[in-house]
């Protein structure tokens, strides 16, 4: 099962901790970040960020001019993120995904960043996403194909160098392959226009650090790839009449 509680402890730490897989996370949104906001473009856009956590994305994207609203079922995450936002804040709601209390049609962009792989039914969040989405409008996604390699370097990697990896952080059945994720969102009328491999840079000087340390360093990043062999980013198009 699924550990989705670790969330709940974590407090500013999300911001600040080297010793933890969330500095993962952040290494993650210093990529995915300026990629977003180059995709939705200048224009300010209605935003929702679903499985916000403590603000990363969703304060990013309001501080760049986008109205945005974020959900999450953790409380604590919500608080720091309120507590980390700058003067032009997001919305922030404790939603759960499968049920979002928003009508129909009410976004020009939905983002589901590392939390399609966190839920037992990725397929229902994917379907309030569509419905929550304006024709034409876009779905960013993130999230980890199924694979020996993805096992061994999510998982255990994740697991055996960085020390207080909280016990099934992870859970290998959960993960996506690509071909699984168009299927589920053709399913609910949304085109993949998009994919991106993304993958850690390890370079000797930081597997070193990580492999006696056990922790992650504050040059650890991450990259864009054509290979879908681990994690992949990808936008879908909600389609209408000028997309089909």
């Amino acid at each position: 099962m699924i550990n989705n509680e670790f969330y709940n402890d974590l407090y500013e730490e999300w911001y600040t901790r080297s010793d933890h897989p969330i500095a993962l996370l952040r290494a993650e949104n210093a990529i995915r970040i300026p990629w977003i906001l180059e995709k939705i473009g200048s224009k300010p856009a209605q935003v929702l960020d679903i499985g916000c956590g403590a603000g990363f994305l969703a304060n990013a994207l309001a501080s760049s001019g986008h109205s945005v609203t974020g959900i999450d079922l953790s409380e604590p995450s919500l608080e720091i993120a309120k507590r980390f936002a700058s003067r032009k804040a997001p919305k922030y709601i404790r939603a759960n995904a499968y049920s979002l209390p928003f009508p129909d049609g009410s976004f020009d962009a939905v983002c589901a960043m590392d939390i399609l792989e966190h839920v037992e039914e990725p397929g229902l969040v994917i379907g309030e996403a569509a419905r929550m989405l304006k024709p034409g409008g876009q779905f960013f996604f993130h999230t980890f194909n199924r694979n020996w390699l993805s096992y061994f370097l999510v998982i255990k990697g994740v697991e055996w160098f960085v020390k207080n990896t909280p016990p099934n952080m992870h859970v290998y059945p959960l993960f996506i392959t690509p071909g699984e994720m168009k299927d589920l969102c053709l399913l609910y009328k949304l085109e993949v226009t998009d994919l991106l491999g993304f993958q850690p840079k390890l370079t000797p000087k930081t597997c070193l650090h990580m492999a006696f340390k056990r922790t992650v360093p504050s040059t650890f990043s991450f990259s864009f790839t054509n290979k879908l062999r681990t994690g992949y980013c990808g936008i879908a198009r909600k389609k209408s009449s000028m997309f089909r």
